[in-house]
């Protein structure tokens, strides 16, 4: 049985391009990424298996062949801008409605942490208009593929590990 789950978190994270921004901010202590981590394994309700046929490529904007080499401020811009959307996805309605809620607040909290240390840390230098642009289309491409699923279990397991996927390369 656990070969499944292997089989299946690899198919799924196959399904998905390869990436990795291989940075080195601190933006999180390791045991807060953790946590983070254990966070959203612990909001599962569904096995991934049985929500393969949703599975979908949310063109994540970037992969290890084609990122250019950014700056600090971008990389801290981009971390910023990823944080905040994955809190604004989390902190909805429909997504209260699909896990348990002391979790999820738990997990909002954590990532809000980290969102305000690097506040914190980079001050001013947040401000990247065109990462920005590309970061906010690549979570409407995952709220019109909710909306589309009509926020169904599958959907927000899907999304769930594309979230894991997004904070695995931060």
């Amino acid at each position: 049985m656990a070969q499944i789950h292997l089989l299946v978190a690899g198919v799924m994270l196959c399904s998905l391009p390869a990436c990795s921004l291989d940075r080195d901010l601190p933006w999180i202590h390791s045991l807060e990424k953790q946590e983070i981590f254990m966070l959203l394994r612990q909001l599962e309700r569904i096995p991934s298996q049985s929500c393969l046929k949703d599975r979908t490529d949310f063109k994540f904007p970037w992969g290890r062949e084609n990122i250019p080499e950014m700056q600090r401020t971008e990389d801290a811009c981009f971390h910023h801008e990823m944080l905040q959307q994955i809190i604004n996805l989390f902190n909805t309605k429909d997504s209260h409605a699909a896990w348990k809620n002391t979790l999820l607040e738990q997990l909002l909290s954590r990532l809000d942490h980290g969102l305000e240390r690097l506040e914190q840390m980079e001050g001013e230098n947040l401000a990247c208009p065109s990462l920005g642009i590309i970061v906010r289309k690549y979570f409407q491409r995952i709220y019109r593929f909710l909306k589309e699923k009509k926020f169904t279990l599958c959907a927000w397991e899907i999304v769930r590990v594309e979230m894991k996927r997004c904070l695995s390369i931060m």
